[in-house]
């Protein structure tokens, strides 16, 4: 189905406009003039509007014309942007929305859309060849500055005359190859990705959105690159075999990774739009039993729906005739559960972007240990993979083998890495990842996990997130680096020419910071969520165990940073040290994206940075909590998250922390297990 309501009465659709109302505007227009046009705006949009639950009924996409096109339009309704209060009805919460044109010229618009709202998918045809050489190659751009590859797509749109056809599709090869040349000359996708993104723009996405892989047939890419420049992998994973299984992902409250796997056929014949069940009790688990904690309100009595995400559907590089998928928690199809993880992050994300018109962006830093077997005393354990210093070259060499093959099947994921290293620890790295809107990097960092820890069992190795395997040693952290953007603008950033920049943070960076700064004792409930977090963050550590943030100051929990090319007096992001890898991504990120929402509606402030060692200061400056427990504590009596995140959720999250202080107390030493599980 397709509408024209941008050309008649324009894209502010009303979703609850009524029968009545809509019946009363067609009789206007049959008692008007004739001929009979229609442009009543009840009317359109109560036909919008019940096609769009047809289509959603059926699974099936809606196309909506944006931007320009008919001669009578008016371009300001035809803006993407009025979509938003369909968009975020929750009617069509798990709708899809077909921006075409390329939105021109609001394509911009239509990427940002693209970027934030999971039904949102963009087309580009028309605009190629309608527009200037210049002009198609600028659109294109503009969509794919935030817009995902895997929402992009190109149909001729040969309206007119059937060479428009010819012309389109000859022309778009052309343009798309321009686009990802120059992507890739400027660092933004690797080769391997920029052929990924050919194959998804011009065929892949189409197929899966439209369903037409059963009458498509499949696709050799033989016969679309050359041999000598397609990727190792992209040959291996790609060779015609069937999937045999797709594993539905999801990351419990505990920050476990589970799956369930269903066998292809019946993934895409019913479990794709359906799900699968599970019960109560799989977000009420702790890390040291397959158990829910007492408290949590959640048993094995009652049962959700997982319902895969098929934006993030992905081949398993590692295992090629496997999928895998990250899955959200619904009551029923369409309907989110109000303990699902990627819920409660989009629900806060929405929140933001409705209140402030905000996005936030995140990059994360992941460290991890790399074990091997050892046998000391007749006895087999786990030991430190090599003993280099941090960013050792020498370490580096020991695991080069086994990083190149994470990197590469990371890579092929379409999730980008900006740096690796050896970190301090012995035998421990880490992954630099890019960044992206938040819940974007939320995704992709669980999928790094996977690649990360399959990667090492298959050279017979071990990799743990886990904080602080060794105690006498580094922690490891999974620090992530946070901004504000505004229609793909950094507006955390100040300018010189601001009176309310300080700190080189602008109003809005400032009010952000300051509401982390003022809550982040309950935050490290979420990101700090074991015992053994509180191990890793103590004092001359570089893990931010004081209550303070600092400019370009490692020691500090809260570090502002000013990266190359950013003038020295001002910053572009800030550090949260005190996060780690047993966190759940999208919790953690809803917490503090919660707490940065309390400061822009209260325009918190910030005290004065601490520009040298906190412990310095240790006399007039509060440790944050030295344990789970005080955390804990300080989340209880914080209104803020019960109020943005949900009360229900955050009551279980509670319930669990507590029930992992008991056990942890009772044993210390059962904290060396968790490897198995982190």
């Amino acid at each position: 189905m397709k509408s024209v309501a941008a050309y008649r009465s324009g894209l502010e659709i009303d979703p609850c406009v009524s029968e009545i109302e809509a019946e009363e505007g067609l009789l206007q227009e049959l008692n008007g003039s004739k001929p009979i046009r229609i442009t009543n705006k009840s009317f359109i949009d109560y036909i919008f509007t019940r096609s769009l639950e047809v289509a959603v009924s059926f699974d099936l996409p809606l196309q909506i014309h944006t931007g320009f096109g008919d001669k009578d339009l008016d371009l300001r309704k035809s803006n993407p942007l009025h979509l938003r209060t369909v968009l975020e009805d929750k009617r069509f919460a798990k709708s899809k929305i077909v921006l075409l044109h390329a939105s021109y010229p609001f394509s911009k618009e239509a990427s940002h859309l693209a970027s934030v709202y999971s039904q949102v998918y963009l087309d580009f045809g028309l605009a190629i060849p309608k527009l200037s050489v210049q002009g198609m190659i600028s659109s294109l751009k503009e969509l794919l500055e935030l817009a995902p590859t895997k929402k992009v797509m190109f149909s001729t749109d040969g309206y007119a005359f059937p060479e428009t056809f010819y012309l389109g599709a000859r022309r778009s090869r052309d343009v798309v190859f321009t686009v990802l040349s120059d992507a890739c000359g400027d660092g933004d996708l690797t080769l391997q990705e920029a052929l990924e993104a050919v194959k998804d723009i011009l065929r892949e996405n189409a197929l899966r959105l439209y369903k037409l892989n059963s009458i498509a047939g499949s696709i050799n890419s033989e016969n679309i690159f050359p041999r000598n420049i397609v990727p190792k992998y992209f040959n291996d994973s790609q060779n015609g075999e069937d999937v045999v299984f797709v594993r539905i992902i999801w990351v419990d409250a505990s920050g476990q990774h589970r799956c369930r796997v269903v066998p292809a056929d019946r993934f895409y014949e019913e479990v794709k739009t359906k799900g699968v069940g599970l019960t109560h009790a799989s977000m009420a688990l702790v890390s040291f039993i397959d158990g829910p904690a007492e408290g949590t309100n959640l048993t094995g009595v009652g049962e959700i729906r997982l319902v895969p995400d098929m934006t993030t559907i992905s081949r398993i590089p590692w295992s090629p005739k496997e999928e895998m998928v990250l899955a959200e928690m619904h009551v029923k199809p369409g309907e989110a559960w109000e303990y699902c993880p990627r819920s409660a992050l989009l629900q806060v994300t929405k929140l933001l972007q409705k209140e402030f018109n905000l996005v936030m962006n995140a990059g994360f830093e992941n460290e991890f240990y790399i074990l091997k077997k050892i046998t000391r005393n007749g006895t087999e354990e786990w030991g430190p993979f090599d003993l280099g210093p941090y960013c050792s070259t020498s370490s580096f060499d020991t695991a080069s083998s086994i990083l190149q093959e994470a990197y590469s099947f990371i890579q092929s994921l379409n999730i980008s890495v900006e740096q690796l290293h050896a970190e301090a620890g012995k035998g421990q790295f880490e992954f630099a990842f890019k960044y992206l809107p938040c819940n974007l990097a939320a995704d992709n960092i669980i999928y790094a996990r996977e690649v990360i820890r399959s990667v090492a069992r298959k050279h017979g190795l071990l990799a743990t997130f886990l904080p602080k395997y060794y105690l006498n040693d580094i922690g490891s952290g999974s620090h992530v680096h946070l901004s504000l953007s505004d229609n793909g603008q950094n507006v955390f950033i100040g300018s010189e020419n601001d009176p309310e920049t300080h700190y080189g943070m602008s109003k809005v960076g400032q009010n952000f910071l300051a509401g982390v700064y003022n809550h982040l004792p309950s935050i490290l409930a979420f990101t700090a969520p074991l015992p053994n977090s509180y191990d890793r963050i103590k004092p001359d550590t570089w893990s931010g165990a004081y209550h303070c943030w600092g400019k370009e100051n490692r020691e500090a929990p809260l570090r502002t940073a000013c990266p190359p090319g950013v003038p020295l007096e001002l910053v572009s992001n800030f550090e949260i040290k005190s996060f780690d890898g047993c966190a759940n991504p999208h919790l953690g990120l809803a917490s503090i994206l919660a707490a940065g929402i309390d400061g822009l509606r209260r325009g918190l402030t910030l005290p004065e940075p601490i520009e040298t060692n906190p412990s310095d200061h240790s006399a007039n400056l509060k440790r944050l909590p030295k344990d789970l427990g005080e955390a804990v504590s300080a989340l209880e009596g914080d209104d803020i998250f019960k109020e943005l995140i949900g009360e229900k959720l955050v009551t279980a999250i509670i319930a669990i922390r507590k029930a992992e202080i008991d056990y942890y107390t009772k044993n210390p030493e059962a904290y060396k297990d968790l490897i198995y599980r982190y």
